[in-house]
């Protein structure tokens, strides 16, 4: 098996768009190298098995609110919740949730054409758009946003938020995650599982992203492939085994 990629690559001043995904975007804030030897080089880090059951609750949770978002009625947890929102009616919110087109924005600066893929957005009484992003867990505690790897989530968020503004959309600073927690103990598993779900509210800040694309473009017009990060697990990994090896 070839493990180099050899199509879909940057190429220097080429006249057409070079698509990013917003996941994309999170991988070079990441770790630049790897987004350097992924887009540029064609070398991609090591996939993991999709999560088929996260999958299924984000299906479920979209037609719910699917049901709801033509009739313009409100939903039982913006009810529990105290959200004046309703699901957004839109004749793009469809494509705008399809991972292979997603909320699309070609930033003119760096011939970029960034998109990324929502789960669901609401319109608030004020008329300003509010990003939703589903999530699916497993867990005896407390549902919130504090975990240090949650600060991917939030990153996630805003990078939606700053699609929409960019679109030219009125959206709201605070967006919602909705929980599906299927982790509380049950006498009895009987075949089928049971999800609470949650919602918490996170204020984004878009400020900061104009400039990563503008770092983007400059990380892939260069020749020299960035330094290893120190925090990266797949950096740290192929330094370790090309040192065992003897290649380094």
């Amino acid at each position: 098996m070839n493990y180099i990629r050899i199509k879909h690559l940057y190429q220097k001043n080429s006249k057409e768009p070079f698509e990013l995904s917003r996941s994309k975007i999170s991988n070079f804030i990441a770790c630049p190298r790897c987004f350097y030897l992924d887009r540029k080089l064609g070398i991609g880090i090591p996939s993991i098995p999709g999560y088929t059951l996260n999958q299924a609750v984000d299906i479920l949770l979209k037609k719910e609110f699917d049901l709801l978002r033509k009739k313009g009625r409100v939903h039982d947890l913006m009810k529990k919740y105290d959200i004046d929102a309703v699901p957004y009616d839109h004749p793009d919110i469809d494509k705008w949730r399809d991972n292979f087109t997603g909320m699309q924005y070609l930033d003119k600066r760096t011939n970029l054409l960034l998109y990324g893929a929502v789960d669901d957005v609401w319109i608030g009484k004020d008329k300003k758009l509010i990003i939703v992003d589903y999530k699916s867990t497993s867990t005896e505690k407390e549902i919130t946003l504090e975990d240090e790897w949650k600060e991917w989530y939030k990153i996630q968020m805003e990078i939606y938020q700053w699609l929409f503004k960019k679109n030219k959309f009125k959206v709201s600073d605070t967006g919602y995650f909705v929980y599906a927690n299927a982790g509380k103990n049950k006498p009895r598993f009987d075949g089928r599982l049971e999800f609470e779900l949650t919602v918490l509210p996170y204020k984004g800040k878009t400020g900061w992203i104009d400039q990563v694309i503008l770092d983007i473009k400059k990380c892939l017009d260069s020749n020299k492939i960035p330094d290893a990060d120190p925090l990266c697990e797949y950096c740290m990994y192929a330094h370790a085994r090309c040192r065992s090896e003897g290649c380094a």
